[in-house]
């Protein structure tokens, strides 16, 4: 079971300074971070990034992680359907009828952008921080993670209504981290 981390532990906190009078801070775990650079490179593994809600959220805390460069081949944010079908070969007809965001369409994103890296892990987003009418006005996400070519994990993220877009995105990527950490632990467990 994924568990979002929360609590007193140490973290890393990254300023991002926009164009308008407010700036943005984001927290990650110092400890959860330094788990999955360690982890990767224990096993000699490489991981890769399709975004679509989290809008590079995940990318900049594998950019943050020790190492990086060790482990982290990239990630690409595809915010539109668009992008999604040329980018990262997700079947357009699909994409239309559920506007590109459901289990499948995370799967599909996940297992292409591994490709498109060659590496050996992958995570992938797509869904809504944001309540509109394609969502019926609700905010969920879907991720996947992928494992050397395989779907290894799919789950649905849901956030109340009332929620900032913002914290949203903050939400999903702690979330998965904390996911992505497990996952890691259970195969190193099994080898």
């Amino acid at each position: 079971m994924c568990k979002s981390s929360s609590g007193s532990l140490e973290k890393l906190t990254v300023l991002i300074i926009t164009p308008t009078p407010k700036s943005i801070i984001m927290e990650f775990q110092k400890s959860l971070l330094e788990y999955i650079s360690q982890s990767l490179m224990t096993t000699d593994e490489t991981i890769a990034i399709a975004e679509g809600v989290t809008s590079g959220c995940l990318q900049l805390a594998f950019s943050q992680m020790p190492n990086a460069t060790l482990f982290y081949k990239g990630g690409l944010t595809t915010y539109t359907m668009q992008e999604k079908v040329k980018i990262l070969k997700v079947d357009a007809h699909e994409a239309e009828e559920c506007d590109c965001v459901s289990e499948n369409i995370a799967e599909t994103m996940a297992l292409n952008v591994s490709k498109l890296f060659e590496s050996d892990w992958a995570i992938a987003t797509t869904g809504y921080c944001t309540p509109i009418r394609n969502s019926s006005y609700k905010i969920y996400a879907f991720f996947s993670f992928a494992y050397k070519g395989e779907v290894v994990l799919t789950k649905k993220l849901e956030l109340h209504p009332k929620t900032q877009a913002l914290n949203a995105q903050l939400y999903y990527t702690e979330f998965i981290l904390g996911c992505f950490k497990s996952e890691i632990n259970q195969l190193m467990i099994l080898k």
